[in-house]
């Protein structure tokens, strides 16, 4: 019971730096390479908040079940607590070795987990360090892989990262990031850009997706890839989405009351957002707040996020089209892309990734998946929207498959409330 986490009955801290402990010493006196592999799973706090304790008790048991069976003979899989485990690999000859035990890892956790009549999908982020490159000790072997853990979570998660000294210089910058992310929405330092949509049929703006930036005193406009992720972990993306929603919405609503043509409005919604019980009762009462119609207004899921929990999303989805809202699935064709879901969801636009655009005037696959989406789409009466065109050639591609409507660099980049005036006004 002192060695043994209760819950999944898998080693303990205690007994993981025992065991780490003589690996590391058979590996200086044989100098031999080991590996530790630190693995978060994706989104469970998001899931044991929605489906309660028991839910999410079950899941890490299942999860150290199919850890288990991963094992080669002298491997180590310890629970830290919470959703942490870690992966001891003795007797490594190279790094592609625990490369491809971590590639197994999370190739084992694409089957859906099914509890209480909920279907889950849960992915993980897995940081690896190695001995003796990247720690001598077992302290230092575990903060790093920590450190590159947190690595793979920046990456887009459900991927690994083996740990890099300029990895501890992110973590820094991190760490300063997250403290100043705190005071930064009272501070006033976030504003909304707003990238516009175009008809394909007309070159006409048609809408708009607001995004939020980042403007620090100090540091300038942050990326959203630096801080929007921090925002998911630390839990924070539920206020600023709150804000951001209040703001893009009070703003679309000026541009109504200025005499514009009414545009959609495209915001987005994290897996933190998604999954809070009240969610359309927030929604609800930011478009009274405003006076923004919610046939205006499109909210915007990634299918990960859709796939989490399905009976969920079912759910939550019926009851914002019941208001009015339409709904975009957004990165179609990367994820899951089952189509037995596209039928269950009650779906107005898929949106269609822009890393299949960048190729497809060269790449005949790129252009074949495009064409499939969008024929696909239209079948089951969908709107397509493209997002990331730079070019004519890909622009021209898009119109001669009667895509719907694309947004990127080509007809213009996400820009202020302003600049976006200015761009109505011209007509």
């Amino acid at each position: 019971m002192a060695y043994h986490d209760a819950l999944t009955d898998l080693p303990n801290c205690s007994l993981l730096n025992d065991r780490l402990t003589q690996a590391l010493a058979h590996a200086r006196r044989n100098k031999q390479m080991l590996a530790v592999m630190f693995i978060d799973l994706d989104w469970f706090k998001t899931i044991n908040d929605t489906l309660g304790h028991a839910i999410g008790d079950q899941l890490l048991q299942s999860v150290a079940k199919r850890l288990v069976n991963l094992l080669r003979e002298g491997d180590t899989v310890a629970r830290m607590g919470g959703d942490e485990f870690i992966l001891l690999l003795p007797g490594i000859t190279q790094a592609e070795s625990a490369a491809k035990i971590a590639y197994k890892i999370l190739e084992a956790f694409k089957p859906s987990f099914y509890f209480n009549g909920h279907e889950l999908h849960v992915t993980s982020s897995i940081g690896i360090a190695l001995y003796l490159t990247d720690g001598e000790d077992a302290e230092t072997l575990l903060k790093n892989a920590d450190t590159a853990m947190y690595r793979a979570k920046e990456q887009g998660q459900s991927n690994y990262q083996f740990y890099t000294p300029a990895m501890n210089a992110t973590a820094f910058e991190r760490l300063i990031l997250e403290n100043n992310l705190r005071r930064a929405l009272e501070r006033k330092e976030f504003v909304i850009y707003y990238q516009p949509k175009i008809l394909l049929s007309t070159g006409q703006i048609t809408g708009m997706e607001a995004l939020v930036r980042w403007q620090h005193p100090e540091l300038g406009l942050i990326s959203p890839a630096k801080f929007i992720p921090l925002t998911e972990e630390t839990g924070f993306i539920v206020s600023l989405g709150e804000w951001a929603l209040h703001t893009a919405c009070t703003q679309s609503k000026a541009w109504q009351n200025a005499g514009f043509p009414p545009l959609d409005l495209a915001v987005n919604l994290s897996a933190r957002q998604f999954q809070q019980p009240d969610l359309v009762e927030m929604i609800a009462q930011v478009l009274e707040e405003t006076g923004l119609a919610p046939y205006h207004l499109e909210l915007e899921i990634t299918e990960s996020i859709a796939m989490q929990n399905v009976e969920f999303t079912v759910k939550m989805l019926r009851k914002l089209k019941e208001m009015g809202i339409r709904i975009l699935l957004d990165d179609f064709g990367i994820d899951y892309s089952s189509l037995s879901y596209l039928k269950r969801f009650p779906l107005h636009t898929l949106k269609i990734d822009q890393s299949f655009l960048h190729d497809i005037t060269t790449n005949s696959y790129s252009a074949m998946i495009i064409t499939l989406i969008i024929t696909l789409a239209h079948s089951l009466k969908l709107n397509v929207i493209a997002k990331g065109v730079e070019t004519k050639e890909q622009l021209d591609f898009l119109k001669q498959l009667h895509c719907n409507e694309a947004q990127g660099y080509y007809f213009g980049p996400p820009i202020s409330a302003e600049e976006f005036t200015r761009l109505l006004q011209k007509g």
